[in-house]
């Protein structure tokens, strides 16, 4: 079976991109894991394929696959790389795009600048709002979803939030001196978490300005993503900490993240997607 596809990143985090509009594509678990292979395949952070849509509300079904070759529910950084996948490729003119995922919907504008804004859809902080086994963490501040779970013995606090899928958000003083990879894997595939959770790490530099690092699942640590600089900036703000217009510095550049802080209104994500190359591989 021949792919053909796009590499594309958002801010580093990169994707092997798929049309699955003008043609079926049928990846198990083991393909999607050489794909993504960095020394036997393309090599990306996750596979992103595009499907026809399900029904007359959503443009194109949206589906994310993790470098492990298991499928994510959300990725927002991908959101607005698949979005200039969809046009470039000429499989739609339409702008905004409305996207159908695992667990809602995505709208996608392009901008004047180039850059893509995702409505990412509203903040979920009840422990309910994703698979978490709240007897299994100390509950800090149910008000602020704000918990503590000790890790290699040290106790370790954070906050929940789904943005269409699970984040444990970590405020730290200085995220390069974060334990990153340490905590972020053993948090990250703690019993606590069924089906596993992203771990940020975010420091606030200012009330519209913060830093941030991100252990994915089934990736571990990326140059950037999306969903997580939407969870780290909910749960700051939700908690007083930042303004409604924030700039989030990762490690491959800035996303702008807005968000009123009401629980009623959606957050927005606003950034950059680039083409690196197409490509064919034999499977």
């Amino acid at each position: 079976m021949e792919i053909i596809f796009s590499k594309m990143h958002g801010l580093g985090n990169d994707f092997v991109v798929i049309d699955g509009v003008t043609h079926t594509v049928l990846l198990n678990e083991a393909q999607r894991r050489l794909i993504a292979d960095r020394h036997l395949g393309v090599g990306c952070d996750q596979i992103l394929l595009l499907e026809n849509n399900v029904d007359d509300s959503h443009d194109f079904v949206y589906r994310i696959f993790n470098a492990d070759g298991g499928e994510a529910e959300q990725c927002g950084n991908g959101a607005r790389c698949v979005t200039r996948f969809a046009h470039d490729k000429g499989l739609t003119s339409k702008n905004p795009l409305i996207l159908k995922t695992s667990t809602g919907s995505l709208v996608c504008e392009t901008m004047a600048n180039n850059d893509i804004r995702v409505n990412m859809g509203q903040p979920r902080f009840a422990a309910t709002s994703l698979p978490f086994d709240q007897s299994l963490a100390e509950e800090i501040d149910d008000e602020f979803s704000h918990y503590q779970i000790t890790v290699s013995d040290i106790p370790v606090d954070f906050s929940i939030v789904s943005i269409g899928n699970p984040h444990a958000v970590i405020h730290v003083n200085d995220i390069d001196s974060a334990l990153v990879v340490e905590h972020g894997k053993l948090l990250g595939s703690h019993a606590a978490f069924a089906n596993g959770v992203n771990v940020g790490f975010m420091q606030i530099v200012a009330p519209d300005h913060i830093k941030l690092r991100v252990f994915e699942r089934g990736a571990g640590e990326t140059l950037a993503c999306g969903s997580g600089a939407c969870a780290a900036m909910a749960v700051a703000r939700r908690s007083g900490l930042l303004e409604s217009r924030v700039m989030v510095d990762l490690a491959g550049g800035q996303l702008l993240i807005e968000w009123s802080g009401s629980d009623s209104q959606p957050l927005f994500m606003s950034g950059p997607a680039e083409t690196v190359f197409n490509g064919k591989m034999s499977l």
